[in-house]
């Protein structure tokens, strides 16, 4: 049965959004505003990440920002992502950016559901804002992976979003990575 693991880089106020400057965001960029030692540390985890998925899991709009920027790049970390299976979820997409991809179309909570029992291993879910609160929502996830940058940013979409109930969550790991980013690894607590 696979695992549906969420992957992301947040600010310490929780913010997602515009992380590369890219998207006209005003506090856009931050990402981009800590040290190369963090960079490189930070590039070790994904790289470890990678190697452990069994599939990606994307909504649309990550599909295409992900897509156009991994496909035509080269090394041992691209060539595993782009061989990876991925499975974008929307309702509008007929063709994929990225590589090795299938659309997940209809009820996302019965796709996602039915793709966690056909695969073994971690599914991870990068950026995907409004698809990690769909499977939060649902309780879907199974672990969470936050790697917190050292900004408070005030404004911005948040990872989290309104929830029909609360989501108690385990602390499974905290590491500082590089010079200053933290890296949170949380499980979902299911009911008994």
């Amino acid at each position: 049965m696979g695992r549906i693991v969420v992957s992301e880089n947040v600010s310490l106020d929780g913010v997602v959004e515009d992380p590369t400057g890219e998207e006209g965001f005003k506090h856009g960029g931050w990402f981009e505003q800590f040290g190369e030692r963090d960079r490189e540390a930070w590039a070790k985890v994904e790289f470890a990440e990678a190697l452990g998925a069994a599939a990606v899991l994307l909504g649309r709009r990550s599909d295409e920002y992900f897509g156009t920027r991994w496909s035509s790049r080269g090394g041992e970390w691209a060539d595993r992502l782009n061989s990876l299976p991925k499975y974008v979820v929307s309702s509008t997409l007929v063709h994929p950016a990225w590589t090795n991809a299938t659309v997940l179309k209809g009820d996302v909570v019965g796709e996602v559901s039915k793709l966690k029992r056909e695969l073994d291993g971690e599914i991870v879910v990068y950026a995907s804002r409004p698809l990690v609160q769909t499977l939060m929502e649902h309780d879907l996830v199974d672990e969470l992976r936050l790697m917190v940058y050292p900004v408070v940013l005030g404004a911005g979409e948040r990872l989290f979003g309104d929830t029909s109930d609360k989501k108690p969550l385990r602390l499974l790991d905290a590491r500082t990575v590089g010079d200053g980013l933290a890296y949170l690894t949380y499980e979902l607590v299911r009911e008994a």
